[in-house]
């Protein structure tokens, strides 16, 4: 049986605008305690190779910290399905684009084992999801 890529669940791709200065959005989204404010409690440090755990809903997710262009951008494998989750900053003089990716998405129909649910579903629940994160936490986190 092939497979192609295109059989893929496209990646959650969403960028906002925040009304703060790089460096700030950079500090919430590359501290532990940062990540906290506005995602979930973690044991993350900003060293590539660094392994550590998101507290999610469904328990610890095993993450790691796979690129980090401070202040530009910060990847990380999130839980054992594929994912990884990539935060990109770009200056906009004293405001700051904000773009991030969860890509690594399976087969649409594939069943992810901690939700039990289909890759599909999941893909457009944490869409959703994100954009409250970050539309609404992150953005509170930064320009508060």
């Amino acid at each position: 049986m092939k497979t192609h890529h295109n059989n893929k669940v496209q990646d959650i791709k969403q960028t906002v605008v925040f009304e703060a200065p790089i460096q700030k959005v950079w500090e919430k989204v590359s501290t532990s305690e940062g990540i906290a404010s506005w995602f979930m409690p973690n044991d993350f440090e900003l060293k590539e190779g660094h392994e550590f755990y998101l507290q999610s809903p469904f328990g610890p997710s095993p993450c790691k910290v796979l690129e980090i262009e401070a202040p530009h951008r910060l990847s990380f494998a999130w839980d054992k399905d594929g994912w990884v989750v990539s935060f990109i900053l770009k200056e906009l003089d004293d405001k700051t684009e904000f773009t991030l990716i969860h890509s690594g998405w399976e087969h649409p129909d594939a069943i992810l084992p901690k939700a039990n649910e289909k890759s599909s579903v999941i893909r457009d629940r944490m869409n959703n999801g994100w954009v409250g994160i970050i539309g609404e936490k992150l953005r509170k986190a930064v320009e508060g």
